[in-house]
């Protein structure tokens, strides 16, 4: 048996069930009838229709949930179905909580947009570096090897040694640009005064200190062309160099009035003062052959 007399859930969706045993007996009383239905249940099942706005917390629940959804339009109704059960709002309270909703709505979207993620904006120093062109690197310059001297083949009967001294003669010959005549008139002289070998002296042991090929005994005399430190040809040391005692004959060579007209033992013996002057004319013609074979 079942309690009638309680009340139907009214949590229910479908409001108050309609059940066959809610309607009295026929044949039973009024007063039956009366206290078939208790006082102010009919208030209470009718209370519903009355405001559809009640608070129910299975509505009240739904409503919030989909206000978190839907941030603009059902705010509104979860701050309205969440009001006191039987009370109701005005045009102007209701106008005024949809104000407020779609305030909160657009703060909310204002959070949302100021939590994206912002780009960090680029440094002064990262523009700066930006801006300025990247410098390429310089490519390294490939190593070139130095062009070996080319070996001048000996001639006229001498050997490497002798065609190697009469090279640095002419070459110094060539820096000072002089005449042809001068370059055999040069090499002529140093086949006479030395062989073409470079000498240091005996009486000058200083001599012996520097690159030498033979060892002679005239006075202080050293390398190819014989010259004298003591008269006043230069240091030692710079006259044992064939290029620097090439450059001293060739200036005093050039100096001579009308060298270029003279006979070349004339014009070397002018130059060395030497006691057997008329000994140069005889290495003409090798000089010849000389420069000949190293000057261009």
């Amino acid at each position: 048996m079942r309690n009638d007399g309680n009340l139907d859930d009214p949590r229910g969706l479908g409001g108050p069930a309609v059940r066959s045993d809610d309607n009295p007996p026929a044949n039973q009383p009024a007063s039956v009838s009366r206290r078939w239905l208790p006082a102010g249940s009919l208030r209470t099942r009718l209370s519903h229709f009355s405001n559809p706005f009640a608070a129910r917390r299975g509505r009240t629940r739904m409503a919030v949930a989909t206000g978190a959804v839907c941030c603009l339009g059902l705010a509104g109704v979860a701050v309205i179905g969440a009001s006191p059960a039987g009370e109701s709002f005005t045009p102007d309270q209701r106008a005024e909580i949809a104000q407020r909703a779609e305030a909160d709505a657009a703060s909310r979207g204002r959070g949302r947009e100021s939590a994206a993620p912002v780009t960090e904006s680029p440094t002064a120093e990262s523009r700066e570096s930006s801006a300025l062109p990247t410098a390429k690197p310089t490519p390294k310059a490939k190593a070139t090897s130095k062009p070996k001297p080319k070996r001048v083949v000996p001639v006229a009967g001498l050997d490497q040694a002798q065609m190697n001294n009469a090279k640095m003669i002419v070459r110094a010959g060539e820096e000072m640009d002089v005449p042809r005549r001068a370059l055999v008139i040069a090499v002529a002289t140093a086949m006479q005064e030395s062989n073409l070998y470079n000498y240091a002296s005996g009486v000058l042991p200083e001599s012996q200190n520097y690159p030498h090929q033979a060892i002679g005994w005239d006075h202080d005399s050293v390398g190819l062309f014989q010259q004298r430190p003591s008269t006043g040809w230069g240091a030692v040391g710079d006259l044992m160099k064939p290029e620097y005692a090439t450059r001293q004959f060739l200036s005093a060579l050039l100096a001579i009035p009308g060298w270029q007209d003279l006979p070349l033992t004339v014009a070397a013996q002018s130059v060395q003062v030497s006691a057997f002057g008329w000994l140069y004319a005889q290495h003409e013609w090798r000089a010849n052959q000389v420069v000949n074979a190293i000057h261009a």
